[in-house]
């Protein structure tokens, strides 16, 4: 089903380590409106999709999302390398790095583990499709506040490709919603 290279969808470049921008940094690995929720949420609302043009779409996206956790998880590992313990203490990634050391965990950025209500599945091809446009866009302002947090230039970079693959989903989740509104008002029960 998959082709894996052994490559980030886009490159992670950092000047050095910011154990405080990790930690605002991994709310998009496993915070409300991160890359995990979005892949779950995607990924399991295909199963519903009566047309495979919307369940094409959700696997696309739900797969690529998976692709940008990658990104985060890469993101928040190389901010922390090399920080120094103070530094760790300082940002408040202390019981962080007692638990999993310097690997990305599914927490959101004040260390509150991930939970299955992030997520929403109603079935319905309407519903889950404002559901989708409208995680898109939390996702989207989201990386606008990290990127108004980063003083980096390459955490920046990475962040403004990741906030406009957001902007790309939500206008995909757009053109599904309008097939599918079409579907439904071409479909006559009697």
């Amino acid at each position: 089903m998959w082709e894996y290279e052994k490559k980030l969808q886009y490159p992670v470049r950092v000047s050095g380590p910011d154990p405080a921008m990790a930690k605002t940094i991994i709310t998009q690995y496993g915070g409300p409106d991160g890359e995990l929720a979005a892949s779950l949420r995607y990924l399991t609302q295909r199963f519903s999709m009566p047309i495979n043009e919307a369940k094409g779409t959700l696997t696309d996206i739900g797969t690529e999302e998976l692709a940008h956790m990658e990104i985060v998880g890469s993101l928040f590992w190389q901010l922390i390398q090399g920080a120094t313990t103070e530094q760790m203490k300082k940002a408040g990634l202390d019981p962080h790095y007692v638990d999993h050391g310097c690997n990305p965990f599914y927490v959101d950025g004040t260390g509150n583990p991930w939970v299955a209500a992030y997520i929403q599945t109603k079935g319905d091809i309407i519903a889950d499709l404002y559901e989708d446009m409208a995680a898109e866009q939390k996702a989207r302002i989201t990386y606008e506040h990290l990127i108004q947090l980063a003083d980096d230039p390459g955490v920046r970079d990475v962040l403004k490709f990741l906030r406009e693959r957001e902007v790309v989903h939500f206008q995909r989740f757009g053109e599904t919603l309008r097939i599918a509104q079409e579907w439904k008002d071409s479909k006559k029960a009697y």
